[in-house]
This record gives C-alpha cells, sequence and structure tokens, in this order.
C-alpha cells in the first residue's frame, strides 16, 4: 500500500480594517474563540493592533484587529491609532474590510483610498445582515460592489456567529503553503497583563460617561502569582492614567464609590478570562495631555 502523501500546510495573515464600531473585533472573538479585543457599544474601543490566531493541523491563520479609522484626528494617538490601519496593506495575505449595513455610504472616507492600494485578495464583509431585510442587503451588496474590487463578498453576523464559519472556510482558500509562524497552542502574540489592563479600560468604558473613557489609558503594574498553588490567586496593581485633575476625581468617585465598583467589575471579568482568583487594587495617576505628548505615547504602545 502506498503510503498517504502527508496535506501541505497553509498558513498566512489576514488584517482586518473598518470604521469605528463595525463589529471587527466582535468578529475576531467569533473566529478566533477566544475573548480577543474588548467590545462595548462606544467607537474607537481598539486602540492597537491585536493578534488572533486559528490552529487546526493543516493551517494557522493569524488575524490581525486594528483600530477603527478616524476620519478627522484630534489627537496625536489618534493620528498613531490610524497609522496602524495604514500600515496593514503591506503585510497581508488577505484583507478583510468590514462593514456595518446600516451605516451610510461616505464616498469621502479614507478607507476607501487604503483597499485600493491593497495587491492581495480582498474580501468586503457586510456585518450586522441580521438588521436589515434581503432586498436592503441586497441594495448595500451592490452599492459597496461597484466601489472596491474585491475577490470575496460575504454577508455575516458576528455576533450571533452567522456566516463566520463561511468566512474562515472561504479565507482557508486563499492561504498559501507556509510555516507555523507561532506554536499551535498559542492564540495571541498579546500577554495576559495587556488582556487586563484592557478589561479594566472595558469597565471604563461602560461605567463612565462623555470624555472620560476617551482620556484614559490603563497599564498593569505588577502581576504577580501567589507561590501557592492551593490559593490560585494572582495580585495585579493597575495604574489609570487621565488627562486632567477633574478627571481623576470623577474616576475615583464619592469616597471612592466609583472606583470601587470599577474594580469589583474588572476584577469578575479577569477571573474569567484567568481561571484564577484574583487580587486588584487600582490607583489613579493625572498625566496631562497624553494624547499629544509623545514620550507618553511611547510608554502606552502607541509606537510610530
Amino acid at each position: 500500500m502506498e503510503k498517504e502523501l502527508k496535506k501541505a500546510h497553509k498558513s498566512g495573515f489576514v488584517n482586518i480594517i473598518g470604521h469605528p464600531n463595525v463589529g471587527k473585533s466582535t468578529l475576531m472573538n467569533a473566529l478566533v474563540g477566544e475573548r480577543m479585543s474588548i467590545i462595548t457599544h462606544k467607537p474607537q474601543t481598539t486602540r492597537h493592533r491585536i493578534i488572533g490566531i486559528v490552529n487546526d493541523d493543516d493551517y494557522q491563520i493569524v488575524f490581525s484587529d486594528t483600530p477603527g479609522l478616524i476620519k478627522k484626528t484630534n489627537y496625536k494617538m489618534q493620528e498613531r491609532m490610524n497609522a496602524f490601519v495604514q500600515g496593514t496593506t503591506e503585510d497581508a495575505d488577505v484583507m478583510m474590510l468590514v462593514i456595518d449595513v446600516k451605516e451610510p455610504f461616505d464616498a469621502e472616507s479614507p478607507i476607501l483610498q487604503i483597499v485600493k492600494k491593497v495587491k492581495c485578495p480582498l474580501f468586503l464583509v457586510l456585518n450586522k445582515t441580521d438588521l436589515l431585510k434581503d432586498e436592503q442587503l441586497m441594495q448595500v451588496l451592490l452599492l459597496w460592489k461597484d466601489q472596491i474590487d474585491c475577490a470575496e463578498i460575504i454577508p455575516i453576523s458576528a455576533l450571533s456567529k452567522k456566516n463566520t464559519s463561511l468566512l474562515l472556510n472561504r479565507i482557508l482558500e486563499y492561504m498559501p503553503e507556509g510555516p507555523v509562524y507561532y506554536p499551535k497552542d498559542q492564540f495571541t502574540d498579546r500577554s495576559e497583563r495587556f488582556f487586563v489592563s484592557e478589561i479594566i479600560r472595558e469597565k471604563i468604558l461602560l461605567l463612565y460617561h462623555q470624555e472620560i473613557p476617551y482620556s484614559v489609558e490603563v497599564i498593569v503594574d505588577t502581576f504577580k502569582e501567589d507561590p501557592d498553588p492551593d490559593k490560585n490567586l494572582i495580585k495585579i496593581h493597575s495604574t489609570i492614567f487621565v488627562s486632567r485633575k477633574t478627571q481623576k476625581s470623577i474616576i475615583i468617585g464619592d469616597k471612592g464609590s466609583s472606583i470601587k465598583k470599577l474594580g469589583m467589575d474588572a476584577r469578575k471579568d479577569i477571573e474569567k478570562f484567568l481561571d484564577k482568583r484574583v487580587f486588584l487594587e487600582l490607583f489613579v495617576k493625572v498625566k496631562e495631555d497624553w494624547r499629544d505628548d509623545d514620550s507618553s505615547l511611547k510608554m502606552f504602545g502607541y509606537s510610530e
């Protein structure tokens, strides 16, 4: 009997772009099957490029979730976020443009200029299709089909995972043969500390209003496992940076009530994520106008 030929291993990089709040992070979470990016109803939730890895015996797909492209930037931080998006066309095997089917078409959107530079296969992913009737969805599909040259157009609902398996299978068809870039048991290139800081920032987005969530950055200062394995405990010290002194008092709240609520909500989700008991300490510091300060942006990971 002839020896069965081993199936060629496929691998590649898929970069996800789109406007703010179109469901990019929800989609990557659905594809990867892990809680990769924080998800709230507020725009500009994702600030960094976050990698999620889908592994199987015969393939490895590396997804990259990027910040939503901001048309008009007000801070250097937003300029750096846009730079993350603009750099995605250089290292992708497949590009994925995610559209909210209910967002109005903007012929002046910079994202149209970005996708015109794409040399690899481009997927147009129409998200939130459960919000439209079939005839309305067809109108959206035809509108976008006339605007960009794409390899595939796939309607999905990332929240309900409708057609996400189809999307993954179609992406796999375009993956080249290639090596294993990351260990097969790895699902991201980010550390646990990073995701802890993202969970805390998510709770700030949900609990506070107006400008506060957008003026905040979170750093995990210490992340220590208790040496006694029976305790199954991690002690975390984290600092919340704000732009102005008045914001510090809002974060803390009357007699510490707000930051106590923040700590309780964040700790619950961190414990779920780490599958361990967590002792969480939160502190607030003022870093004046950090969103326009080069050294602060570098410290917070917004590299040029």
